[in-house]
């Protein structure tokens, strides 16, 4: 590989990485309101976190599963960061000047239950579907790449979507509710994936079969 090919590489690795986490953070923000589509009751995050998964597969593609990994885990401690600068601001006298300045904590104090479900559900099913689409490279190889995203992410969307509904709603909706925002997230994520399918030709592929090497000494006695 040319310097020139390594400089493009870590460009595109860095602008996905950002795209990604700029992605994992709107959604987070945007999950706490609750919206009607189409009849479906839906969090407003779904608008935009399913094109997270596939952002996630051009990092793998390009920078490999340790970085999709690291990845992963970097957005949900940023996600986690900035919930708890949204409470604390929240919690911070305000300059009675300007005034009570009430609506910053009506509308991005944090409700832990949704921020701590996020937070699994996006960790769980992108740790998940990082292993789906390395699992594929190792079986199939490089051609297909648009199956590899259609079958990481019909294995992480719906992973996703139990665990979040789960883990924010049962409880605390009636139960109908939060089986209409199920529905409607898989279906908009499902869209999504189809949308989003293109998308994994923007970036060339690893020049590198460092991952399968890898996993395959970690099989070796």
């Amino acid at each position: 590989m040319t310097e020139g090919n390594k400089q493009s590489d870590l460009v595109a690795v860095a602008i996905v990485s950002g795209t990604y986490i700029a992605a994992q953070m709107l959604a987070d923000i945007a999950s706490l309101r609750i919206v009607v589509i189409a009849g479906f009751s839906v969090d407003a995050g779904t608008l935009i976190y399913p094109f997270t998964f596939t952002l996630r597969d051009l990092v793998h593609k390009t920078g490999g599963i340790r970085t999709a990994r690291w990845l992963v885990v970097a957005a949900a401690v940023i996600n986690l960061l900035m919930a708890g600068l949204f409470w604390l601001v929240t919690k911070l006298p305000p300059d009675m000047n300007i005034g009570a300045q009430l609506e910053f904590g009506k509308v991005l104090s944090p409700v832990w239950r949704i921020v701590i479900a996020s937070i699994v559900a996006e960790v769980a099913s992108e740790l998940v579907d990082g292993e789906v689409y390395q699992l594929w490279v190792n079986k199939v190889g490089m051609k297909l790449q648009w199956m590899r995203v259609l079958t990481s992410n019909s294995v992480s969307v719906p992973l996703d979507s139990a665990l979040f509904c789960g883990l924010a709603f049962v409880g605390r909706m009636p139960f109908a509710v939060v089986v209409s925002i199920f529905v409607a997230n898989i279906i908009a994520k499902g869209i999504t994936t189809i949308i989003s399918l293109p998308w994994i030709y923007l970036v060339r592929e690893r020049n590198s079969t460092s991952d399968s090497r890898t996993a395959n000494r970690a099989r070796m006695p």
